[in-house]
């Protein structure tokens, strides 16, 4: 009662105010202090404000009262909205169902004329009302979940035909209203009846999403928005209404019919605005503005959802199928690259379900109708589909495959009336991956039209370089030579992927396609480029082709004569800077063999022992370079794989014998590898220098391409050995003799007496920082990112050279450690775990954090899978265990400087004179954060189910296990060691100490995206500690790691494991509350807990078998606990959104538009937005 008569009291007050303010008899002051209470209620108490405004919208009051107390109203939905619970809303929402009857059959005399507006308010507050009642059907809301929320959306769907007229009656009332008073130039009450018109809209929006589509045709809804869509101001407003409709899915049951009508109904509007839009913007230049071609991509792309999801509705219609089809082509070739994009989406739909095969299934009645009638449906669209589509959209995909800032004014054949693709444009990815939907396209294409395609890109490939100066093509159009490079690529291997019908027989259509692209090799076989632009571009045309030799394995002999040709004609001087472009030429010649070697497969077999010997004479003539070679043995692999192991094998002895002589020597590895400062002296040497990179990055390269195919596994040569394991012996023993040498440059004691050109090159180089720093990469000559041949080396290496060494063999050394581990038994068995240890581990405390990195993630985390258990005893420890202890030394400080210093403190930057203090720090938190990642991924490696087959799984009823004594049942730690890799490291306390320490701490590393690597690994601890009797690790688990998992859910970076961390702190109590204390009392120790909650959550834990009941009762035992202090679980409550405004960003033009209908404050969906 008495909260009743604040309310009125309140409400007669704001009353007085009113009429105070509103009457020019009062005084400046009376005037000035009654806006003033009136202010302070409107930005007050946001419930006074709502009952204050629903007692004086009564009709008990008089108009001018009336008036305000609806404009309160709107400000307070418009602004105040989420202030509101959820039950207010909804009594709200009530409350306003009842102010609609009353508007609608109102018959009030407003004694002011001005005062109408009363009405305009009220109608579009009642609008507003509406948006706002389907909100917990479209928007999660956790406190409306299950049998409340079915209930809300059956009451809305029941009501639904008094709602959905009742907008249609505002829609048109208001509408109609808003134009008369334009023509009377009454512009302010025109504003008041488009604001109405809007929320009208918005409203509508909100039951589009999931409304019966026939209840929308029904009551007119479709038929008044399609009409708006003429209307400059609610045109946009519209199109959200038709994007939302037409993402529906057809129903299967017997209201198929009826939405099949609607969407006919929705096609036939969008299809004739589309025409209208596609006519206006291709007959006349300029006739289309900014703000039109907006409006046309909002159509066209819901044209486009409506093809690519309710397709079907119209194919019985072969006109407007064929009408709509032609439309989708319009905006594919349309100049405008928003348009040409949004149908862009549509074909790649369309095509996408054109050549999937069906998938062949039987109904349990034995009714084959439906898939009949799919049937029909596909052969009616690929009817349509036919050459004069597809060939203009092959076309045009060809000329959009640069983008514009390569599309040089200059150039012959850069398409001048097309809007190309540019970084400006926003909300559609990137180029490459823009691209890429093209390129699948035409793959897709081809697979439906092979002939056609592949007379298309040969047309293209011809008329790019088909000119009576064909060697004297512009370097302008090299972009455009190298776009339709990729797409001949492309084609080839759509149309020769061995999946098609035509690829691999004596068919017509296989003879045909074969013809097609004979000709075009045999054009490309006779030119005589010998620009090194051209002659790059002209070999990646060739090996493009490979898929087709594959099936035409007489072109092959040509080729390979043509590219050996063109590689001879390239000079082979290296360092002189004016030669970098033959140098790259000659690079990419030799990678085309490679790419040929992989595509062609066994038709390049006869040509193995040819190509030998031209590669022996080049040798001999010194025309022949060291990387060259590698990549020319690289192809020879290849190939040899094909051939099977005996012909592998021979390769490799051919490749690997000559370079073994001079390997092994002890000469040059006494000389310059018995200790650091040899190094220094091997860079004076360029020519060894050089050799034994290239060398190396032999070793890579033979590792990458040797090994069994699968082709040639079967049960009589499975258990053969690697086709390089009686290489290893003398490969690497040298090898981690450099990696030693190498290592102990970056040791203080050694780097403090190095040259400055040796000091400056192990520095961490430009391209590093910009990385790190996520900017883009300037230009770099390419010849200081290049390796230089031995037999081009000067006497004396400079910086760059120094710097390109130390990496390529750093980085080619440990990725050929790496590959070898895989090897398994030989390489484990051969060699000396010492000598590995003492290359890797003896300078580990002098690392930077990029090579301790790049040391995890090439070396150690293949030898850890690699690794026989039997063999865990010998080598994991010896390795590991000086690893996790300076990991947990560094990463434990750097994380501490960076929470509470802002500093990561990484070495590798220590020593950069940056320009900004804040780029340093930068790039230190991503040096910590990359090593970070590296080590968790470690630890989810050693907790793979591969490497832990022994470990159980715990019992999925939880509490059984605190029933009975199950002592009996548990083992000791011992007999897991040879089945399980976590128990083998907590066995080793050497091991066992570090890697539960950096587990420990993780959790309070903002490193959320990894955590879930670590939450593996503690996983397989508590697991271990549950199945076992060992005390020490049980203790810890219980106290330890219990307590840690729940100070990891104070970090809201966390949220993204807080369900890993809530199930680790759930089995810790579930499986050993009862064997040990500190879980409970961990928990007790908790600010916001009494014995009293906790034995409560004990009782319910006894009434549940699921495991998910239980995490979520301790989830919620956790949030009580801390008094809701747990921001990775407060993180993931889910923020009302409105789901049916588009989360497009709207433009200047959007926002002109709507400030037509708006007289200074936000109405309709801007006030929303």
């Amino acid at each position: 009662m008495e909260e009743a008569n604040s309310s009125s009291g309140v409400a007669s007050n704001v009353a007085r105010a009113i009429v105070a303010a509103l009457n020019w008899n009062s005084t400046p002051d009376d005037r000035r202090a009654a806006v003033s209470y009136l202010d302070s209620i409107k930005t007050g108490d946001v419930r006074v404000l709502l009952n204050t405004s629903l007692l004086l919208v009564k009709k008990d009051w008089s108009s001018e009262i009336r008036l305000h107390a609806f404009k309160l109203l709107q400000h307070l939905v418009r602004l105040r909205w989420e202030e509101l619970s959820s039950i207010e809303r909804r009594n709200f929402a009530n409350l306003a169902v009842e102010l609609m009857y009353d508007m609608t059959n109102h018959s009030e005399e407003w004694p002011l004329k001005s005062q109408k507006a009363a009405l305009v308010a009220e109608a579009e507050l009642v609008s507003m009302m509406l948006r706002w009642l389907p909100e917990d059907i479209t928007v999660h809301n956790e406190d409306l979940e299950g049998d409340r929320r079915r209930l809300l959306l059956r009451g809305l769907t029941e009501s639904l035909p008094d709602i959905l007229p009742l907008l249609y009656t505002i829609l048109e009332r208001h509408f109609g209203a808003a134009l008369s008073e334009v023509s009377r130039q009454h512009m302010g009450v025109a504003k008041q009846h488009a604001s109405t018109v809007a929320a009208a809209l918005n409203a509508i929006n909100a039951y589009a999403e999931w409304a019966p589509l026939a209840d929308l045709a029904k009551f007119g809804i479709i038929h008044g928005c399609g009409f708006l869509l003429s209307a400059a101001d609610f045109r946009l407003h519209a199109c959200e209404f038709f994007k939302l409709v037409s993402s529906r899915k057809r129903p299967v049951d017997t209201s198929a019919s009826e939405y099949d009508s609607a969407i006919s109904s929705i096609f036939q509007i969008l299809m004739q605005v589309s025409r209208e839009l596609l006519y206006k913007s291709t007959s006349t230049a300029g006739s289309m503005d900014e703000n039109e071609f907006e409006f046309a991509e909002y159509i066209c792309e819901s044209i486009v959802s409506l093809g690519s999801t309710n397709l079907q509705c119209i194919t019985g219609n072969s006109s407007m199928l064929s009408i709509y089809l032609q439309q989708m082509l319009g905006f594919f070739q349309h100049y405008k690259l928003g348009l040409h994009y949004q149908s862009l989406l549509f074909w790649l739909a369309l095509m996408r379900d054109l050549v999937m095969k069906p998938k062949v299934t039987s109904a349990p009645s034995g009714d084959v109708s439906g898939s009949a009638q799919l049937d029909n449906e596909k052969q009616m669209i690929l009817r349509l589909v036919n050459e004069d589509i597809c060939g203009p959209i092959l076309d045009v995909s060809f000329q959009r495959m640069i983008r514009r800032e390569k599309a040089f004014p200059g150039s012959s054949f850069a398409p001048v009336t097309l809007e190309l693709w540019s970084d400006d444009f926003e909300g559609k990815g990137d180029f490459s991956q823009y691209r890429s939907k093209l390129l699948e396209l035409m793959k897709l294409i081809a697979s439906l039209k092979p002939i056609l395609a592949s007379s298309k890109v040969s047309d293209r490939v011809f008329l790019i370089i088909n000119t009576p100066f064909a060697s004297l093509v512009p370097l302008q159009d090299l972009a455009m030579m190298e776009s339709v490079q990729v797409s001949l690529e492309n084609k080839v291997a759509s149309v020769f992927d061995g999946s098609n019908e035509f690829s691999g027989g004596g068919t017509e259509l296989h003879l045909a396609l074969c013809r097609i692209f004979e000709g075009l090799l045999q054009h490309l076989l006779s030119l005589k480029w010998s620009e090194p632009a051209l002659v790059e571009i002209l070999g990646r045309y060739m090996d493009a082709l490979g898929p087709f030799m594959k099936y035409y394995p007489d072109a092959v002999g040509g080729v390979i004569n043509k590219l050996f040709e063109l590689l001879t004609s390239l000079p082979c001087v290296m360092k002189d800077p004016s030669t970098s472009g033959a140098r790259n030429a000659r690079l990419q010649i030799c990678t085309s063999f490679i790419r040929i070697a992989k595509s062609a497969d066994k038709s390049i077999l006869p040509h193995m022992k040819g190509i030998a010997d031209t590669m022996g004479y080049m040798q001999r003539e010194g025309c022949l370079l060291r990387s060259e070679h590698n990549l020319l043995g690289e192809a020879f692999l290849i190939m040899a794989s094909a051939a099977g192991l005996q012909q592998q094998q021979e390769v490799l002895n051919w490749l690997l014998e000559p370079l073994s002589q001079q390997w092994v020597q002890l000469e040059w590895q006494n000389s310059y590898l018995s200790e650091p400062l040899g190094v220094v002296r091997l860079c004076l040497d360029t020519s060894l220098m050089w050799s034994i990179f290239h060398t190396v990055t032999l070793f890579e390269r033979v590792l990458k391409r040797s090994g069994f195919k699968k082709d040639n596994l079967n049960s009589e040569n499975s258990s053969m050995q690697h086709p390089l394991s009686s290489h290893l012996a003398w490969m690497l023993p040298p090898l981690l003799k450099l990696l030693r040498a190498l290592h102990a440059l970056w040791s203080p004691s050694i780097s403090q007496t190095l040259p400055a050109e040796v000091k400056a090159a192990m520095m961490i180089t430009d391209a590093e920082k910009y990385s790190l720093l996520g900017e883009g990469n300037p230009k770099i000559s390419k010849t200081s990112l290049t390796f230089t041949d031995s037999s081009q080396a000067d006497t004396e290496a400079n910086e760059v050279d120094i710097r390109n060494w130390l990496k390529g063999i750093r980085d080619s050394g440990y990725n050929v450690l790496g590959m070898a581990t895989t090897i398994g038994h030989p390489f484990f068995k051969c060699f000396d775990v010492d000598s590995v240890a003492l290359a890797l581990m003896e300078n580990i405390q002098s690392a930077e954090f990029r090579h301790l990195r790049q040391l995890i993630h090439s070396v150690l985390a293949h030898l850890v899978k690699s690794c026989p258990p039997e063999m865990w005893e010998i080598w994991l420890e010896k390795l590991l265990h000086p690893l996790l202890i300076h990991l947990h030394q560094v990463l434990s400080f750097s994380w501490s400087s960076l929470l509470h210093e802002g500093r990561a403190k990484a070495p590798d930057v220590q020593c950069i004179l940056a320009t900004s203090d804040l780029k340093v720090e930068v790039m230190e938190e991503k040096l910590l954060r990359d090593l970070t990642r590296e080590m968790c991924t470690l630890l989810s490696i050693m907790a793979s189910p591969s490497l832990n087959t022994g470990l159980p799984s715990l019992d999925q009823s939880g509490h059984i296990n605190r029933l009975v004594d199950t002592s009996s049942s548990l083992k000791d730690l011992d007999s897991f060691l040879s089945n399980s890799m976590v128990a083998f490291m907590l066995k080793h306390n050497s091991l066992a100490i570090p890697v539960l320490q950096i587990c420990i701490e993780a959790f309070s590393w903002t490193v959320g995206e990894s955590m879930t690597k670590v939450c593996s690994f503690c996983a397989a601890v508590v697991v271990l500690s549950i199945s076992t009797r060992n005390v020490e690790l049980q203790k810890f688990v219980c106290k330890d790691l219990f307590s840690a998992a729940i100070k990891g859910l104070t970090l809201e970076s966390n949220a993204i494991i807080s369900a890993d961390l809530v199930g680790l702190c759930r089995d810790i109590f579930i499986y050993l509350c009862d064997r040990d204390p500190a879980p409970r009392q961990v928990l007790l120790s908790l600010p916001c807990i009494s014995p009293l909650d906790l034995a409560a959550f004990e009782e319910a834990l006894t009434k549940t078998l699921s495991p998910k009941e239980q995490k979520q009762l301790m989830r919620s035992l956790l949030m009580l606990a801390t008094g809701n202090k747990l921001k990775a679980l407060a993180a993931q409550k889910t923020v009302n959104v409105i789901t049916n405004v588009t989360a497009r960003p709207r433009s200047a033009v959007t926002a002109a538009t709507e400030a037509r209908i708006d007289d200074g404050e936000p109405v309709g969906l801007a006030a929303i937005m």
